[in-house]
């Protein structure tokens, strides 16, 4: 089970240029996660053992208010502000390189074929600098052996500077945290799901305004109903008693 205020988050976006260079390991928290991980020992390791825990959602951060958790972070940091905020410094990092050095590389392990070719289009238009590889998995819920070995064998053969793992909660912080140590990289890599689909256009990102008033939730709740009651009409209840579990 996992406790909010034993949690180590980070605070806010000046914090992420403290990460230190090399193998680190991010992952997100919302309210959904949380949920997930009461159930769900692995999920809750990879997240509580993983270098760095990012807090995407404002219920987070009220609730280690409530809490006097451990951590207090200041802001929302959203799994689309962690993806700009690498990518660019990234981009800054290969466009400092001289004209005969390779480009550096960034990787998205996730997703299907399509949204990663809509990916690599954006990519080479928005960071021009950097060179885009792919690598789309099964889609299928639990990867057999084989298909975990091509997976591994393929990151490690791009060797990334970054790579991004978008696959869903709990599966891709799961898989990624199960395997970290056949992962024979140097970068950060960052969990981010949906972001994966936002970036390709593929899905919308709420506009800025239900951002600003913590209403992200609602707009996905109104644009995908049938995927999304469940994680919101019952999860958010959900939330607010394991919450209150938690202060008693």
């Amino acid at each position: 089970m996992l406790h909010l205020k034993d949690l180590v988050l980070v605070s806010s976006m000046k914090d992420l240029k403290e990460i230190p260079e090399g193998k680190i390991l991010i992952n997100t928290i919302n309210a959904h996660s949380f949920n997930v991980a009461q159930n769900d020992d692995l999920f809750a390791e990879a997240l509580v053992k993983g270098d760095f825990l990012i807090p995407d959602g404002a219920s987070i951060i009220k609730a280690c208010k409530l809490l006097k958790a451990k951590s207090q972070p200041k802001e929302r940091i959203a799994g689309w502000d962690l993806f700009t905020f690498e990518m660019q410094r990234l981009e800054k990092n290969s466009q400092r390189r001289s004209m005969n050095t390779p480009k550096l590389k960034v990787m998205f392990m996730g997703s299907s074929e399509k949204v990663l070719s809509l990916i690599r289009e954006k990519a080479a238009e928005d960071y021009p600098n950097l060179s885009v590889i792919t690598y789309s998995p099964p889609y299928k819920p639990e990867f057999s052996k084989e298909d975990n070995a091509a997976i591994i064998k393929a990151i490690n053969e791009a060797n990334p500077d970054l790579l991004w793992i978008g696959m869903t909660a709990p599966k891709q912080e799961k898989w990624t945290y199960f395997h970290w140590n056949e992962l024979n990289i140097h970068c950060h890599v960052g969990t981010i799901g949906a972001v994966f689909d936002f970036y390709a256009g593929t899905a919308q990102r709420a506009p800025q305004w239900w951002q600003e008033h913590s209403l992200e939730w609602l707009y996905r709740l109104v644009k995908e109903p049938k995927r999304m009651w469940r994680r919101y009409v019952i999860g958010n209840p959900l939330f607010l008693w394991n919450i209150s579990k938690e202060r008693i």
